[in-house]
């Protein structure tokens, strides 16, 4: 059986987003808030909404529980604003908690997220889910057959 971590992370994470599309809804402030503290205008993408639900799905399968303040970190930015004429080192600002929290809450709400004590952590609905789009990655992918080999 085929699993999250058997595929390359930028495929699953479109083909994911595909799949849930239709169950999020992005807020109207979405398209105007920036999403992070060291970001000068919000993102570009036309799908943004859904491929960072399911990076965030697939963050919290991996790490899960995790909560949002660990999640601003790993979204954060590695550089905050213009590093020209610095002698000072690069400092490290965080993710938007809000646009994390309002895909994490949306989540839950479809049953792919739990929340518990600890911080979030996928459901079995959210396992399934992963599992099975990671199986179609699979199948999409120009690899050879590693059955025939075993």
């Amino acid at each position: 059986m085929t699993t999250l971590f058997d595929v390359p992370a930028d495929a699953l994470i479109e083909a994911v987003a595909a799949e849930i599309d239709d169950e999020l809804e992005e807020p109207d402030w979405a398209g105007y808030t920036k999403t992070g503290m060291g970001r000068e205008l919000p993102p570009e993408q036309e799908d943004f909404w859904s491929v960072r639900a399911a990076s965030l799905l697939r963050k919290v399968a991996i790490d899960g529980p995790i909560g949002v303040g660990r999640l601003r970190e790993a979204y954060g930015d590695s550089t905050q604003g213009s590093t020209r004429y610095r002698t000072r080192p690069d400092t490290k600002s965080e993710g938007s908690g809000k646009v994390i929290r309002t895909i994490l809450q949306q989540l839950e709400e479809a049953g792919y997220v739990v929340n518990q004590s600890g911080g979030r952590s996928l459901s079995g609905e959210g396992r399934a889910l992963l599992d099975r789009v990671a199986g179609e990655v699979m199948e999409e992918l120009d690899r050879p057959d590693l059955e025939r080999y075993a």
